[in-house]
């Protein structure tokens, strides 16, 4: 075989297995085959709104359980900007998201921002929450989504991580899916300005 045959062979091969990467990543079946939701690799989406209300009026009062014990409900938050993040442990993406996360959390709480984790790992992955929290030096609480909350907030498209910022009166202002350097250039204008509001 000649060197060029073998050459396209190898780049061939690795085009194949990129693909199959990004499937494996990014398809919905992945999550229902694993029972976990699919880290995102690729570029970031924006979109807006969010996915409908099931019912009218319920999303203020849905709401997670934090690590400690305690309960939060959307509505608790009102007159702060409010910033969810789903995420998992296992998740990379979530992962380099996190140290962006914290330090607006650190820069700008006393401006009126919180920040919340909530973990859509799985059931294996609550246990490594409180470790996962003390490795990256978390400022900001972490939580489990209540059912209903995760299916309305990744009805229709369950990819972690995703960033919902929501304005002082409880407005979505964006949504964010997924993770790369771009990100917090436009994350931290989206939340500067929904300060400024």
């Amino acid at each position: 075989m000649s060197r060029s045959n073998t050459r396209v062979r190898t780049v061939a091969l690795f085009l194949v297995a990129g693909a199959v990467f990004f499937a494996a990543c990014s398809r919905k079946e992945s999550s229902t085959t694993m029972g976990t939701t699919p880290g995102l690799s690729g570029l970031p989406q924006t979109s807006y709104p969010m996915p409908p209300l099931r019912a009218e009026g319920a999303a203020p009062e849905m709401g997670w359980s934090l690590i400690d014990g305690r309960r939060a409900r959307l509505a608790d938050f009102r007159g702060q900007v409010l910033v969810l993040d789903f995420y998992a442990t296992w998740c990379t993406p979530c992962r380099k998201s996190i140290p962006h996360l914290s330090e607006l959390q650190r820069h700008s709480s006393t401006k009126g921002l919180q920040v919340v984790g909530l973990n859509v790992g799985g059931p294996d992955d609550r246990v490594k929450v409180a470790a996962f929290a003390a490795e990256f030096n978390i400022p900001y609480p972490l939580g489990f989504p209540d059912k209903p909350l995760s299916d309305l907030f990744l009805s229709d498209d369950d990819s972690i991580p995703q960033t919902f910022v929501f304005n002082r009166d409880g407005q979505l202002v964006k949504r964010f899916i997924g993770y790369d350097d771009s990100m917090p250039k436009e994350l931290e204008r989206v939340i500067q300005s929904a300060l400024t509001y």
